[in-house]
C-alpha cells in the first residue's frame, strides 16, 4: 500500500509557480528522498503533504487519508521535523517530551512510559533533566526527532534533518532513521541538500527542479541515466602511463598518481575494448577500476536549467 500518493499537486504564490504538477507514489515502510536546488519546491511539497498549507490543485492521500477531506486523520498519522529545531530551550529534554505527550492526549502513565523509551532509544537518558539550552546541535536534533515520535506516527516528514550537524552526528541520525524503518515500519519522506545522505538512506529518490519531478528511481537507476562513468587505469611507471595516454584521445592523465581516466559507459563491451587496445599496443596496466556516475553528476545534470 502506498503511504503517500499525490497526483498533479500545484502551488503558486502570486505570479510565481512553485509546484507545476507533482506526482508521487511512495510505498509504506520505505525511505523516499526528494532532492532539488534551493527554491525548487521541496519544503512547499512537505508543507502541503503535512497539511500545513493547502495545494492550489491536485489530489493526495497520506497514510490512507485524503489530504483535504480527512486532514485530521492525516495529522494524527504523521510526524514532522523541520529544518530548524522546534524544541523549547527553557525546558529539559524530559519536559519537552512530556509536553508532546500531553499535546497528543496520552494518559499520564502511557505518556511517561513512552517518554522514557524515547530517551533511551535516542541515548538521551543521562541528559533527560538538563536544560535543552545546554545541548549540542546533534543532541537537539535527536530530541527534535524524538518529539516527533511521541505520537507514534506512521509517516514522518524530515525536512533537511541533518543541516548544520557534524559528520559524526549526521551518521548517528542516519542510523536512527534506518532503525525507524527496519524496526518499526515507519515511512520516511526526506528532503536533503546532502546527496550522500540520499544515496545512503533512500530506497527511491526523486529530483525536483522548476516545480516538476524531472527524474525518479533508485540511486543506481538515476546514476545510469546520466553520463559521468569512467574507466580508471593505474600504471607502474610513467612510461607505461604515457604509452596508454597516447592510445585514448579523451583520457585524463594524472602523472603524480600514475593514473589514466577514460570516460565511458562502463559496459562490458567498453571495458573489453579498452583492454584489447592496451593489449594490442603491449601496454600493461597494474589495476583497472570501473566507476559509475555519482549523485553529484545526476543532480548537476538534471538541474542544469535551474543553474542557468
Amino acid at each position: 500500500m502506498a503511504a503517500i500518493s499525490a497526483i498533479g499537486l500545484t502551488k503558486s504564490y502570486g505570479d510565481k509557480e512553485v509546484l507545476k504538477g507533482v506526482d508521487l507514489e511512495i510505498p509504506a515502510g520505505t525511505v523516499f528522498a526528494l532532492l532539488g536546488p534551493n527554491g525548487a519546491g521541496k519544503t512547499t511539497t512537505v508543507q502541503i503533504l503535512s497539511t500545513l498549507i493547502p495545494a492550489d490543485g491536485g489530489v493526495a492521500r497520506v497514510a490512507g487519508h485524503d489530504l483535504v477531506r480527512e486532514a485530521d486523520g492525516v495529522r494524527a498519522a504523521i510526524g514532522v521535523t523541520g529544518q530548524f529545531s522546534a524544541v523549547d530551550n527553557l525546558l529539559t529534554a524530559e519536559e519537552n517530551l512530556l509536553l508532546m505527550a500531553d499535546l497528543n492526549h496520552l494518559r499520564r502513565r502511557e505518556g511517561r512510559r513512552r517518554v522514557e523509551a524515547l530517551l533511551a532509544r535516542f541515548d538521551l537518558t543521562e541528559a533527560a533533566r538538563k536544560p535543552v539550552a545546554t545541548f549540542s546541535g546533534g543532541m537537539r536534533r535527536k530530541l527534535d526527532l524524538a518529539m516527533t515520535l511521541v505520537g507514534d506516527p506512521e509517516v514522518i516528514f524530515l525536512d533537511e534533518p541533518t543541516t548544520g550537524l557534524d559528520p559524526r552526528s549526521r551518521r548517528t541520525m542516519w542510523e536512527i532513521i534506518r532503525g525507524l524503518v527496519s524496526d518499526h515500519g515507519v515511512t520516511i519522506f526526506l528532503t536533503t541538500q546532502y546527496l550522500d545522505e540520499a544515496d545512503q538512506l533512500a530506497d527511491r529518490i526523486a529530483v525536483l527542479d522548476g516545480g516538476r519531478i524531472v527524474a525518479e528511481g533508485t540511486a543506481e537507476e538515476l546514476k545510469r541515466i546520466v553520463p559521468g562513468g569512467r574507466i580508471r587505469l593505474h600504471f607502474a611507471d610513467g612510461a607505461q602511463l604515457g604509452a596508454a595516454a597516447a592510445l585514448f584521445d579523451y583520457a585524463t592523465v594524472d602523472i603524480e598518481a600514475l593514473r589514466l581516466d577514460i570516460p565511458g559507459d562502463n559496459s562490458v563491451l567498453t571495458v573489453k575494448t579498452v583492454l584489447d587496445v592496451l593489449d594490442n599496443a603491449s601496454v600493461r596496466a597494474e589495476r583497472l577500476v570501473v566507476e559509475t556516475a555519482d549523485l553529484d553528476d545526476v543532480f548537476l545534470t538534471l538541474t542544469e536549467g535551474a543553474a542557468r
